[in-house]
């Protein structure tokens, strides 16, 4: 695990919680007194407001995050409660960030749903859309706008459907846990400057 800049790594108690750190739960919480889920568990330790979505956090991976924290059961959240120190420093700057974390996921739906339409479309679509922001990587104003917009558009409802898909797999904690550990892992590689610039294009 990596230690926040200016701040000292979590200790942690025999149960895999972070010491200091509230219960972890489902759902948002109004008070830390009540328990927290992994995003408002990144929020504390980064040291901003009690949030489910920390500044710190790209939005499309704080969604995952939310829907896995929100869907695995008691013992799964438990074992993925490591990853808040992570996920309060995971905020690629490049523009191909959240169609290729998206297209991830779908992805992995299609493991469940190998015949689905539908999501082989969203992979294609999200790996299109990946390959020409990773050719213009500075967007401006305009640009800032238009990643907006595919994500609060088509962007959370491809990743939102391909997530329904995988809570309803007979595996689900399996698949959601692992999802989230190799989503986390290769935003901080993409944060420090490691990780791709873009997926294998899509075959037609």
């Amino acid at each position: 695990m990596t230690a926040l800049p200016g701040r000292r790594a979590a200790a942690y108690s025999p149960t895999g919680v972070p010491d200091g750190l509230p219960e972890p739960g489902r759902f948002a919480h109004l008070h830390p007194d009540d328990g927290a889920c992994l995003m408002e568990a990144a929020a504390l330790l980064s040291g901003g407001p009690f949030t489910d979505s920390p500044a710190g956090t790209h939005p499309a991976l704080a969604a995952l995050a939310r829907v896995v924290n929100d869907r695995v059961g008691d013992g799964a959240r438990r074992a993925l409660w490591p990853l808040a120190a992570d996920l309060a420093d995971a905020r690629p700057p490049d523009r191909c960030y959240a169609p290729q974390l998206v297209g991830a996921v779908v992805d992995e739906a299609r493991g469940v749903r190998p015949g689905s339409r539908r999501l082989a479309r969203h992979g294609c679509a999200c790996r299109r859309r990946a390959q020409r922001l990773a050719s213009r990587p500075a967007g401006g104003p305009a640009g800032r706008v238009a990643d907006l917009l595919w994500w609060r558009g088509p962007g959370r409802r491809r990743l939102e459907h391909a997530l329904r898909v995988l809570c309803a797999a007979p595996d689900a904690d399996q698949r959601l846990s692992r999802l989230l550990r190799h989503a986390v892992a290769r935003a901080r590689d993409r944060a420090d400057g490691r990780g791709p610039s873009a997926r294998t294009p899509c075959n037609r």
